[in-house]
C-alpha cells in the first residue's frame, strides 16, 4: 500500500471533512427544527392535523435517501420556476443547497417520529399535574413535555445523527466534493482506491467517536436524577477527599 498520494492530497480530504460536517450539522439543526412543530402536530387526534405529517413522514421513511436527492436535485432543479429563480439567485446552481434541502427533509421526518413516540411516552401523571398547576396547553408543552421527551428519545436521536453522517456519503454523487468525492477524486487520479476510501472511512470513523462521545456525555448530564445515590455519594466522597 502506499499513503504517499493521499499525504500529497490532505488539503483535499480536509476540504471535504469540512463540507461534510457542515452540509450534515446544518441538514441536523435545521431538520430538527422542523421536527419539534411536526411532531407536536403529528399526536393531534384530528385527520387533518396529523394526516399531511404522516404522508410527509411515510414518504421520507419509505423511499431511499438516493432517490430522494435524485428527486429534488434532477427533479425540483428542471421546473420552470426553479430555472427562473436560479437566473436570479446564483446559489440555486449549486448542487450543495439541494443535498441540504434532501438531508433535511429526510431527517426531518426521522426526527419527527423520533419526538413522536417520545411525546406518547410521557406518563399522563406529568400532565395531570400540570394541568392541577393551572398551567395552559402550550406551557404543558414547554416546561414538561417536550423538554421530557427530549430526554427519552436523545437515544434514538444519537443513531439518527450518525446515520445521517453515513448517509451524506451519496452527496458526491451530485457532484459535491465530501469527504467521499475526495476519495473519488484521488482514486480517478493515482488509482489506488483502497488508500483513497479507507482514508475516507478512517475521517469518518473519527467523526462517529466524537458524535458517540458527545451523545454520551450529554445523556450522563440530562439522566443523572436517574443514577443510583450510592455511586452520586460515592463520586462526591471522592472528590471531597481529592
Amino acid at each position: 500500500m502506499d499513503f504517499s498520494p493521499i499525504f500529497e492530497n490532505y488539503p483535499l480530504y480536509l476540504d471535504g471533512l469540512v463540507t461534510t460536517v457542515k452540509l450534515v450539522g446544518m441538514s441536523l439543526i435545521i431538520g430538527f427544527g422542523l421536527a419539534v412543530p411536526l411532531a407536536v402536530l403529528r399526536t393531534s387526534s384530528n385527520p387533518l392535523v396529523n394526516g399531511p405529517v404522516w404522508a410527509f413522514t411515510y414518504f421520507f421513511r419509505g423511499t431511499p435517501l438516493l432517490v430522494q436527492m435524485f428527486l429534488i436535485y434532477y427533479g425540483l432543479g428542471q421546473l420552470q420556476f426553479m430555472i427562473d429563480l436560479s437566473q436570479r439567485h446564483d446559489f440555486l446552481k449549486d448542487a450543495y443547497w439541494y443535498a441540504l434541502l434532501a438531508f433535511t427533509l429526510n431527517t426531518g421526518a426521522y426526527t419527527t417520529e423520533i419526538i413522536r413516540g417520545a411525546i406518547m411516552g410521557t406518563p399522563y401523571g406529568e400532565i395531570e399535574a400540570a394541568r392541577a398547576c393551572g398551567m395552559s396547553k402550550l406551557q404543558t408543552y414547554r416546561r414538561i413535555i417536550l423538554p421530557s421527551a427530549f430526554r427519552r428519545a436523545l437515544p434514538a436521536y444519537s443513531n439518527e445523527v450518525i446515520f445521517m453522517l453515513h448517509g451524506s456519503a451519496i452527496a458526491s454523487v451530485i457532484t459535491i466534493v465530501d469527504l467521499t468525492g475526495a476519495a473519488r477524486i484521488v482514486n480517478s487520479r493515482y488509482f489506488t482506491p483502497y488508500e483513497a476510501f479507507i482514508s475516507a472511512a478512517v475521517l469518518y470513523l473519527c467523526l462517529t467517536f466524537l458524535i458517540v462521545g458527545g451523545f454520551r456525555r450529554l445523556e450522563r448530564h440530562w439522566f443523572a436524577h436517574l443514577r443510583p445515590r450510592e455511586e452520586t455519594t460515592g463520586r462526591r466522597k471522592v472528590g471531597q477527599a481529592a
